[in-house]
């Protein structure tokens, strides 16, 4: 008789136990109604000096220019220089062609280089740019996106002189982390054909 009752009580607190671990788990189980998202990776707040310029002139090319004093230019062969921000990890190239009866085919290929890029673009707006004092005239090609590039632009004087310029960050292109840093040199790259003039 007492074995029975033991046995029982064995049984009641077992199932009391059953009971409380599946109560436990179903709690477990409903608490859990949210799903874990890994947040994205955040990027650093950038911030750049003011705009300072100085003249830039180079008796080997038949122009001169006012770059940012956060940059540096370097030549890198007769007819071409970079500017470069380091800090950026960025460089803008530049290509001078002499205009010998084929003005026609350097703006050819001018228009043609942007699109090279239309695989990554979002869009490619253009800006016209007309200097009639100092024969300055171009286009700015804006890659918006996740592109190599994101400026393609070239100026003539229509007549002698024909520059190509590009715009490359040396870093998987990703438009939102650069931005700032686009919308930084954009400023510059205004500034350039501002003030370029032919020698």
């Amino acid at each position: 008789m007492l074995i029975e009752k033991e046995l029982k009580e064995l049984e009641l607190s077992y199932y009391k136990m059953k009971l409380i671990s599946l109560i436990c788990f179903l709690l477990i189980l409903c608490s859990c109604t949210d799903l874990y998202q890994p947040k994205p990776k955040g990027y650093l707040s950038l911030i750049y000096p003011n705009f300072t310029y100085r003249l830039y002139s180079n008796q080997n090319l038949p122009f001169s220019f006012e770059y940012n004093n956060f940059a540096n230019v370097e030549v890198i062969s007769e007819s071409g220089s970079k500017v470069l921000y380091s800090k950026m990890k960025a460089t803008i190239y530049l290509n001078y062609y002499k205009v010998n009866n084929n003005l026609d085919s350097l703006l050819n290929d001018a228009y043609k280089l942007p699109y090279k890029h239309i695989s990554k673009a979002v869009e490619i707006p253009e800006k016209i740019f007309i200097n009639k004092e100092e024969k300055v005239y171009g286009t700015l090609f804006s890659v918006v996106g996740n592109a190599a590039s994101q400026f393609q632009f070239f100026l003539t004087d229509s007549t002698t002189n024909f520059l190509v310029g590009s715009l490359y960050f040396y870093s998987k292109p990703n438009y939102d982390s650069i931005y700032p840093a686009v919308k930084y040199i954009e400023k510059d790259v205004f500034h350039l054909f501002n003030t370029l003039k032919w020698k």
